[in-house]
């Protein structure tokens, strides 16, 4: 038992190195989000099920109506936070746990903040047995962020709303990124803005994507 146990390990590890050398062939160059790829295991995120496609580039289902995201669009809104180690951070919809799991290696801590009461507590535990300790999850409304731990150097939000809701703006710091998918139900653009220093916020469109929907107050209506 122990050695097939061993031989999984090793097949997952070897996989993980695989997909992460195609991260680096696809553009994502920031060596500390490559590294953190290659340490978060995709596996333990995903249905016992899905394992064996857990290093495929491609979102797989965990429930709930919900996803994890392909490692390819983790990895580039990871790389799109510009982090630099010690920053605060903000996640919208903490699904899995593994976008969350990625990001505790690049910042000093981070809130994140889950709608669904199962999703949450099935994060939770995983991220328990990885040993993440920097990581509070917190139920809620992510579209409200969470205001009372606040400001944030770096939001990120893993579902696709209407508009950059307004509450997380009101908590972004001054020299913070937020990045996230906004746009039309079912295709967005993923956007990064920042607030500079004079408090003024600059948008970026990076790319098309598609995400679950943000549902709340600031987002779309269930």
């Amino acid at each position: 038992m122990v050695q097939r146990g061993s031989a999984r390990a090793g097949a997952y590890a070897l996989a993980r190195g695989r997909m992460v050398e195609r991260l680096a062939s696809a553009g994502i160059r920031d060596r500390r989000v490559l590294d953190a790829m290659r340490a978060v295991p995709r596996h333990v995120f995903v249905p016992e099920a899905l394992a064996s496609q857990a290093y495929e580039d491609t979102a797989l289902p965990i429930g709930d109506g919900q996803t994890i995201s392909a490692p390819g669009i983790v990895a580039a809104m990871s790389q799109a936070l510009e982090l630099e180690g010690g920053e605060r951070a903000l996640e919208i919809g903490t699904g899995s746990g593994y976008q969350v799991a990625v990001l505790s290696r690049l910042v000093g801590a981070v809130v994140s903040i889950e709608r669904l009461p199962r999703l949450a507590a099935r994060a939770r535990r995983a991220l328990d047995a990885m040993g993440v300790a920097n990581v509070v999850v917190h139920l809620g409304d992510g579209s409200l962020g969470r205001p009372a731990a606040g400001p944030f150097d770096a939001i990120l939000v893993t579902a696709g709303g209407p508009a950059v809701p307004q509450p997380l703006l009101d908590q972004l710091a001054p020299g913070g990124r937020l990045v996230g998918p906004f746009g039309g139900r079912g295709a967005q653009r993923l956007t990064r803005v920042r607030r500079g220093r004079s408090d003024r916020l600059a948008r970026e469109d990076l790319a098309p994507c598609r995400f679950v929907d943000l549902i709340g107050g600031h987002g779309w209506v269930r």
